[in-house]
């Protein structure tokens, strides 16, 4: 099943000093935290807060070519987690033809932002995420380790509860 989600927003995770994307279920509590690149954050702060450059960035870039060509971008999807790596598609429209192109969930992201896609999260994504699911603790999430249930019940609290406001990313 795909729940819907909004970009919850960006934020620095303290440990790690690495920025941390927060998708939200668009009707529901849950939050799934995604570490990601410095430069595709920069890329979604931009975006959220409206930052125009002088040049486009590759997110605008590929908004331009596909606006320019007729390509639209109806949704994206993060559908697995494997050895703590997220995998996401990007539903790509092109007259008649509907393709799935592979992509980093901070592309899709970025890319679902400017050209006003869906997001959505399979919910195997959150069974497989080490804080909803009840895989044993101590295993690697992003750049921390959990290593008790109380540290995981926690940190699901803190997501749940997170104002990015907070943590901000600053560019």
């Amino acid at each position: 099943m795909k729940i819907k989600m909004v970009l919850h927003g960006i934020a620095m995770d303290p440990m790690s000093n690495s920025p941390v994307m927060l998708l939200k279920e668009a009707e529901g509590e849950r939050i799934l935290p995604i570490w990601i690149g410095v430069l595709e954050a920069t890329s979604i702060a931009a975006k959220l807060e409206n930052i125009q450059f002088p040049r486009p960035l590759t997110h605008d870039l590929i908004k331009n070519i596909f606006e320019n060509l007729g390509i639209t971008i109806p949704k994206v999807e993060i559908v697995d987690l494997k050895d703590n790596t997220y995998y996401a598609l990007i539903t790509v429209v092109t007259g008649d033809k509907v393709l799935e192109i592979d992509s980093r969930p901070s592309d899709a992201i970025a890319l679902a932002l400017r050209l006003n896609a869906e997001i959505f999260v399979d919910e195997e994504v959150f069974k497989k995420s080490q804080i909803y699911s009840e895989t044993p603790v101590g295993e690697k999430q992003g750049e921390m380790v959990i290593t008790t249930k109380e540290e995981k019940e926690k940190l699901k609290d803190f997501l749940e509860n997170l104002d990015p406001k907070l943590f901000k990313y600053k560019m």
